[in-house]
């Protein structure tokens, strides 16, 4: 029998030691009180290790519940306000396997609600990477609006999206495969007027 990945640990082995630069409970309570819905644990924690951070040049998690400058929860509410009143998708003529209703079970797509996609993290490309209620029945998936338009759906937790996605398979929308062999390159973004992006790179690893 093939052992089970611990998809998390994957990731803090490629990003390499946490910063914790804003880990606060109290804000991620807050935050989820506010939009009535619990955020995965494996995000939660990654968000706490690294962000606000780009991986790779491409991948932003961008803000932290508890950090006022670049605040998750302004970003959740601002993104999903944007997406409620942009849904060019209801008039195209989709495929069940590419239509966000379908992949996540539902009538309609809300954002930002208990019920609907909750934004997690984008990339400089265009893609948009969601949380979903459920993908094509499994709980809690990752659903991707990529730059290209199309929707696509993963059946899997945060963190082994991230896993695969680091490791260069398409995970972002259509041709969004992005392999950079070598340690990850992780830019900590400002969070203040007087800081500048810092770059580090995580552990040597074998891709």
């Amino acid at each position: 029998m093939t052992a089970m990945t611990d998809y998390l640990q994957a990731v803090f082995a490629m990003l390499g030691s946490a910063e914790n630069r804003y880990n606060d409970p109290a804000a991620w309570l807050h935050l989820e009180q506010e939009i009535d819905r619990r955020l995965p644990a494996d995000y939660k924690a990654v968000v706490d290790a690294y962000a606000p951070v780009q991986l790779n040049g491409h991948l932003y998690l961008s803000s932290h519940p508890a950090c006022a400058w670049r605040n998750l929860g302004e970003e959740i509410r601002s993104d999903a306000e944007g997406w409620s009143e942009w849904r060019a998708w209801e008039s195209d003529d989709l495929e069940p396997d590419a239509d966000p209703r379908v992949i996540c079970n539902r009538p309609q797509i809300t954002f930002g609600s208990s019920d609907g996609l909750i934004p997690l993290a984008s990339t400089d490309q265009g893609a948009a990477i969601f949380l979903a209620p459920e993908v094509h029945g499994y709980p809690d998936g990752i659903v991707v609006q990529g730059s290209e338009g199309d929707w696509v759906g993963h059946t899997m937790d945060f963190a082994e999206w991230l896993y695969r996605y680091l490791t260069g398979e398409e995970m972002a929308g259509w041709d969004s495969a992005a392999l950079y062999p070598g340690p990850v390159l992780l830019a900590h973004l400002p969070t203040g007027p007087d800081e500048r992006t810092r770059e580090a790179y995580g552990p040597a690893r074998d891709v």
